[in-house]
């Protein structure tokens, strides 16, 4: 229990992406899924409405730009199994959601690889205009060398290097969204004729290593300005960009020990950053199976293992971990293996199993199967939260980034059986704060606080 012996309370995102086989690989073949319906508007306003009265923060929406071709080298394997392949944009979905909802959250993921900032920028407006201030963008660099090769490169550019490349991305989008209007520029004075005060708006003669933007943002500020920032990076380069950037973090990892010392180095990085250890939400990432009693909840376990499929997971790690698995023996450890792609995934099966036991490639395949990076859990509402409960106190996490075994099935569940309990026990909210998703998150104002970077930039 945390002070004055108040339980903590636990936060839910949806992790969810446009495509058919998001975390958990052959689920798809699941007669109960719907995520073929992935290019319908109607399963992505219908998952909205599901969530929103769930009371979840936000629908989290991943995204690549490539395809999963590590494992074997080729695009085959990825291709069958539907391993995020085919896919499509995350923010199209976004206006259609927002329509049918008044306090859901969205993140939404775009790379600094191969958009220049300086039309993202516009596109992130426009969405945080149309959302009343509902949306956030999850800042990625890419991993997958596919994305790179069909963008006209050899490779992706090195790891630490795609960080740096990064920083001034951002750079560039704070000058942006938060320096070149004047709050008060908008005059809209239909007596003089005058709709923007062009004394207020400002160019912002940007001339880095990777970008020249000498010009405007050619829209007006809207109700966050800078949308909400959330990152996913756990290598030491990503954990110190994210330090600096992030209000919402994205961690995974198999087992709580290795969670427990990804969230301390989070939070002690904020701290290097000027920033307070609890100024970014930290979520991590979940599978939850569950029904109505432990019995049930574990029957529907073992018949969804019967669709899922290992050699897909191992299409999935290859891609994750930059390794071809296919290269290995199932009992082969993981070893001592370096990474251009995530390299905390590494990193944490390297760790070991909460039992000390070395992870063998066709462990990685068995466990990521359902779930993907994260883990499953499995048991009724009662034993899903109280094991929720525990792994929000042991690893220091503000809540869960949930994924699902099928959709939208996995996430009904999850309202019917788990928020109840979490709800009757004081750990879960049972409404919403009112206002923008920042303000949702942090119970601050709509715009980025003082001591965050993106701050130093507003004019």
């Amino acid at each position: 229990m945390s002070e004055l012996n108040l339980p903590r309370e636990i936060r839910f995102n949806a992790f969810d992406m446009n495509c058919v086989a998001h975390q958990s690989s052959g689920m798809w073949r699941h007669p109960l899924d719907q995520s073929r319906r992935y290019n319908e508007l109607s399963y992505w306003t219908e998952l909205a409405r599901l969530l929103e009265r769930g009371r979840f923060d936000g629908i989290f929406i991943a995204d690549v730009l490539g395809t999963y071709d590590v494992y074997e080298g080729s695009n085959e394997a990825p291709i069958r199994h539907g391993a995020q392949v085919p896919v499509g944009d995350p923010l199209m979905l976004v206006s259609a959601m927002a329509a049918v909802t008044e306090h859901l959250g969205f993140g939404v993921t775009a790379g600094t690889a191969y958009e220049h900032p300086y039309p993202f920028a516009r596109r992130m407006t426009t969405l945080d205009h149309l959302t009343k201030g509902r949306v956030g963008w999850n800042v990625v660099t890419g991993y997958l060398p596919s994305a790179a090769r069909n963008m006209g490169h050899d490779d992706q550019m090195a790891h630490d290097e795609r960080y740096a490349h990064a920083d001034e991305y951002l750079e560039v989008l704070y000058k942006l969204w938060e320096g070149s209007w004047e709050d008060d520029a908008v005059l809209v004075d239909r007596e003089n004729g005058v709709f923007t005060d062009p004394a207020k708006v400002h160019g912002i003669n940007h001339k880095g290593t990777f970008f020249t933007v000498p010009g405007i943002h050619i829209s007006e500020p809207s109700p966050q300005r800078t949308p909400v920032i959330y990152q996913a990076g756990t290598s030491p380069r990503g954990v110190t960009f994210a330090a600096e950037n992030a209000e919402a973090i994205f961690v995974a990892a198999p087992t709580k020990e290795s969670l427990k010392k990804s969230v301390a180095s989070i939070r002690d990085a904020l701290e290097r950053a000027g920033r307070d250890r609890n100024s970014a939400r930290i979520y991590t990432l979940m599978t939850v199976i569950t029904d109505a009693t432990p019995e049930l909840a574990r029957a529907k376990y073992e018949e969804y293992l019967s669709y899922s499929s290992e050699e897909g997971a191992l299409v999935f790690m290859s891609g994750w971990m930059g390794i071809d698995l296919s290269k290995y023996d199932v009992n082969e450890p993981v070893g001592n293996v370096q990474s251009n792609a995530i390299q905390s995934v590494v990193s944490h099966f390297q760790q070991g199993k909460d039992d000390g036991a070395e992870w063998t490639v066709g462990d990685i395949g068995k466990h990521s199967a359902i779930g993907g990076l994260g883990p499953t859990i499995v048991g009724s509402g009662e034993q899903i939260a109280d094991q929720l409960q525990e792994w929000a106190e042991e690893a220091d996490v503000d809540g869960f980034n949930l994924a699902y075994a099928i959709t939208p099935g996995t996430f009904e569940d999850i309202v019917e059986f788990v928020i109840p309990v979490l709800q009757e026990r004081g750990a879960y909210p049972t409404e919403y704060v009112e206002g923008t998703l920042r303000e949702k998150l942090h119970g601050r104002g709509r715009r980025l606080p003082v001591e965050h970077r993106g701050a130093s930039f507003a004019v």
